[in-house]
Parts: C-alpha cells; sequence; structure tokens
C-alpha cells in the first residue's frame, strides 16, 4: 500500500485545490490579528474628561448649563485653588444641592478660598468630551480604574491560552475543520456579546471567551495548511503569518473609519461568520482521517485534490497506508515520555515563551512614536513584512534551523549592543534596536514552523497548542517584566532579553533539520529524526 506522502505526490503537493485552501484560510490571519491587537484602538485614551461634583448634574439642568460651562465651574476653581490638582482624578469635597447659585456655586461657601476646601477621589462621576469612543470612557478606566484596561488584554491572553489547551486537544479528537468551524462560530458570537456588553464583568467574561475560539481559529487552519501541502511546501505557514501582519495594517484603517469602540469591534468579528461557507469548501484533513482509521474518507478527498489539480490517481490507489499507532486522546505525557520527544518539546516550549516575551516586550519597549496613532500604528505592523521575506528567501535554501538559531541569537546581540549604546546617537540606537526587532520576528514566525514538522500527525495540534500556549504566558508576563525593571534601570529589560535570547538561540541549534523531510506521522518517526 502506497504512504500518504506517495498518494500526495502523485494528486499534487501544490496544486490549484490547495492554493485555493490556503488562500481561504489565510484569511484567518487577518481577522486574528485584529482580535489581538484590538485593545489597542478599542482602549484609547479619551482626549478630554473630568470629575463631576455630586448634584453638579441637576444644578447645570436648573441653571441652564452647557457642558463647557459646568466643567468651567468645577475644574477652574479647583485648579485656582490647587495647581497640582487637574480635576480628571479629584473633585472638591462639596455636594451641590439646590441653594447653590448659578452664577458663582463656589461663593456658597462663604470666607473659603477654594484651596482651603477638601478634595475627594472621584469614582463614578466623569464626564467625558466623547463618551462612546473606548472602553475607557464606557466603563471607566480612568484614575484608579486604568489597571483594568491591562486586565482586559490579560484575559484575553488568558482566552488564548484555555483555547490552546481544549481546542488543541478537541481538534485532535474530532476533527480540524470542525473545531475550526466552531470557533469562528464561538469568535462572531462572542465578539457582538462584547460589543454590547452592560457591564464590565460581562465584557471580561466574553473576552475571555473570544480569545478561547480565536486561538482555535488560528492553530487550527495552520495545522490544515500544512497537513495537506508536500514537504517543500510547508513554508506556506510562513505566508500565513504575513496576512496576520497585513491584518495589523488594515486594523488602524477600520479603526480610523469607525468612529465608536462598538462600531470597530463589531467591524473585527462579523467577518468570522464568513469563515462558516468554509464548511462547503475546506476539507478535513487526509492526514487526521488517517490517524482516525478512516483511510476511504481519506482517500476519496485524495482523489478530489487529484480532480481538482489536474491529476489523475492510479487504480492500485485503493487503500492508503495508515499508522499502525493506537491512537488514544492525547495528553502531555505524550510529548515528554519518548527521549527525543522530550527534548524536542521542553525546547520548543522554551522557545514560544522567549520570542513571545521579547516580541512584546521591544513593541512595548520601542513604543509608537508621537504624532497619528493610526499612522504609526501602520508602520510598526509594516516593519514586520521583511522579516517574513527574509524567511521564505532563506528557509528553503538554508533550513529551518540556522535561521531560526542565528536569528534569535542576533536578537539578543543587538538588545545587548543598544542597552548601551549612548542616547545622543539616537539614529544608531533605534537602528540596532530594529536589527533586533527584525530577527526576533524572524524567530518568532518560523517556530510555529519547526513545532508542526516535529510532531507525528496523531500529535500535532495538540503539541503545537500546548507549546504555543507558552507564547500567551510570555505575552501576559512581558509588561510586567518590561516596566518593573525599567523602573530599577532603563536598559535592564533589554539584558534579561539578550539573555533568554541567546539561549533560546543555542538550545535551537539542537533540534533536528526538518527541512525537504515528511512530516511525520508517529512517535516512532519522531524518534529516527536526525
Amino acid at each position: 500500500m502506497p504512504s500518504f506522502d506517495e498518494v500526495l505526490k502523485e494528486a499534487g503537493e501544490f496544486g490549484r485545490f490547495q492554493k485555493r485552501v490556503f488562500f481561504l484560510l489565510c484569511q484567518t490571519g487577518i481577522t486574528f490579528s485584529f482580535l489581538f491587537a484590538s485593545v489597542v484602538f478599542l482602549g484609547q485614551a479619551p482626549d478630554s474628561y473630568w470629575c463631576r461634583i455630586p448634584g453638579a448634574a441637576e444644578l447645570s439642568e436648573r441653571c441652564g448649563w452647557t457642558l463647557e460651562e459646568e466643567q468651567n465651574f468645577t475644574v477652574l476653581p479647583l485648579r485656582l485653588g490647587n495647581g497640582s490638582s487637574s480635576g480628571e482624578c479629584e473633585r472638591l469635597d462639596v455636594v451641590w444641592d439646590t441653594s447653590i447659585s448659578c452664577a458663582s456655586p463656589v461663593a456658597h461657601y462663604g470666607n473659603h478660598s477654594v484651596g482651603n476646601l477638601s478634595l475627594a477621589a472621584c469614582h463614578d462621576d466623569w464626564v467625558y468630551e466623547q463618551p462612546h469612543s473606548s472602553i475607557v470612557s464606557e466603563y471607566n478606566l480612568v484614575c484608579g480604574n486604568s489597571w483594568m484596561l491591562d486586565l482586559s488584554q490579560a484575559i484575553l491572553n488568558l482566552g488564548f491560552l484555555a483555547g490552546a489547551f481544549t481546542l488543541g486537544y478537541a481538534a485532535d479528537r474530532y476533527g480540524r475543520i470542525l473545531i475550526y468551524l466552531l470557533s469562528c462560530l464561538g469568535v462572531g458570537i462572542c465578539g457582538i456579546i462584547v460589543a454590547f456588553a452592560p457591564n464590565f464583568t460581562v465584557f471580561l467574561i466574553f473576552r475571555f471567551l473570544q480569545g478561547v475560539f480565536g486561538k482555535g481559529t488560528w492553530m487550527t487552519c495552520y495545522v490544515i495548511v500544512t497537513e495537506i501541502v508536500g514537504s517543500d511546501q510547508r513554508i506556506v505557514g510562513i505566508v500565513i503569518q504575513m496576512f496576520f501582519t497585513l491584518g495589523i495594517m488594515i486594523l488602524p484603517g477600520i479603526a480610523y473609519l469607525v468612529p465608536t469602540w462598538q462600531g470597530i469591534q463589531l467591524a473585527i468579528s462579523l467577518p468570522n461568520f464568513l469563515f462558516l461557507l468554509y464548511y462547503w469548501l475546506v476539507p478535513e484533513s487526509p492526514r487526521w482521517l488517517l490517524t482516525r482509521k478512516k483511510g476511504e474518507k481519506a482517500l476519496k478527498i485524495m482523489h478530489d485534490i487529484a480532480k481538482h489539480n489536474g491529476k489523475y490517481l492510479s487504480p492500485h490507489y485503493s487503500e492508503i497506508t495508515i499508522s499502525n499507532e493506537e491512537v488514544s486522546n492525547p495528553s502531555f505525557l505524550d510529548l515528554v515520555r519518548t527521549p527525543q520527544m522530550r527534548r524536542y518539546t521542553l525546547i520548543l516550549m522554551y522557545a514560544w515563551f522567549t520570542t513571545a516575551l521579547i516580541y512584546q516586550g521591544l513593541v512595548m519597549r520601542l513604543g509608537i512614536v508621537g504624532g497619528n496613532l493610526y499612522l504609526d500604528f501602520f508602520i510598526s505592523g509594516a516593519v514586520e513584512l521583511p522579516a517574513a521575506l527574509l524567511i521564505l528567501v532563506t528557509i528553503d535554501r538554508i533550513g529551518r534551523r540556522l535561521p531560526f538559531g542565528m536569528s534569535t541569537i542576533v536578537a539578543g546581540i543587538a538588545c545587548f549592543i543598544t542597552a548601551f549604546l549612548p542616547e545622543d546617537i539616537p539614529w544608531l540606537k533605534m537602528t540596532v534596536a530594529m536589527i533586533g526587532r527584525l530577527g526576533i520576528t524572524m524567530a518568532f514566525e518560523i517556530v510555529y514552523l519547526v513545532n508542526t514538522e516535529l510532531y507525528p500527525t496523531t500529535l500535532r495540534n495538540f503539541g503545537v497548542s500546548l507549546c504555543s500556549s507558552l507564547c500567551d504566558l510570555g505575552g501576559i508576563i512581558a509588561p510586567f517584566l518590561l516596566f518593573r525593571l525599567a523602573a530599577i534601570w532603563l536598559e535592564l529589560p533589554l539584558i534579561i532579553f539578550s539573555i533568554l535570547a541567546v539561549v533560546c538561540g543555542i538550545l535551537v541549534l539542537l533540534l533536528p533539520e526538518t527541512k525537504g523531510i515528511s512530516l511525520p506521522e508517529t512517535v516512532e518517526d519522531v524518534e529516527q529524526l536526525s
């Protein structure tokens, strides 16, 4: 009986069929990037807001004040009496009632100067110039509540983490395309609920669930693509990540055209419902069907692939070799039970954690240069395109291991040099820092491909999902590590990043080269990789 790779070679390793499926699934990268980075625009800080004195709304209505007049009566005396207060997080500790004069409310307090009046912290009495422009103004995430904005992004990353475990396992047990479609449906429904959440608690709950399902769409589409193409064509996984970058570049355009956060949330969530049409356009992974001992279904799909590719399968292809390995419910123990699998798993987990931590840390450290937020965000996304192009140029000629390891080591060295470059040569410091960003972006994209190629079909989706969950952990830790260490010494985070990156690069060089090698079907195949 022929092997799957032999049948795939005759049916076409990257013909019209695979190109169509590839293009369709690439769109998932765009919508996932919307979810990943949307907090930048959903959580924009309001341009202007101030704290309302209790009773001011009623007094303003009685006196016929405009909001500007009410703000002048509320904030201006506060600034005159206490120059250190802006009126955003504090207010005069008074209550305005019907005895207050419309012409001069503060005169009610007689000989007391405004500077002698006590101040009170503001709680839920903020007034915004644009009250529905972002979740910050919608849910009062300002002053003492500002940490809740960070919490919203942490909750999303926790959703990614949960999705990696639960949906990665489900895709290996119940099928790639089923979990992909359910995940797309979940992202769309949860996104709508997030847009109309009545309070911040509901917002967080469904943002978490949107993260769970979002991770399901991203990881599953990636695995489907790599499983239906030949070993020489698996760099298409890198191109999927170029669509992620494309989404990063499109997002500021959506945010610029849509004035409210609810509109932005709907604009980035509703496209997921279109992916449900893939039920009729994208088949189940034939590799996965073989591991579940469904050879007839797999063979039927292979005949369809050959037909669309203008090829013809030989009549003796009546059955395809399937794994003799018993398929059980995958677990972490399956990834560390044998020596080579254990080594690959531990190195890949560290690589995911390190590349994600450094990638997000460098993005936050460089920040977005002051000016037009939308333009700056677009440019920051465009910076990532050369990384993908460099990968496409080198990975099929040189291989996976060397570009992966060297890009990580270069990123570490660049971080170390940047930390000690003087501030009076800003162009040089920025250039070296961008080399570090380019290097870690390359590593961050290659790890997807290498992780997929080092696991057997029976454990691939679960293994990739589990290892990539360390990426989400790195994303959660990155801001805390960056800002806490920067408080000690501004460049200290770069020193830590450089150590982590160099160690990661050395470990990666211990992995086997997978260029041109057929995807392993069983754990035994993985153990025989050299």
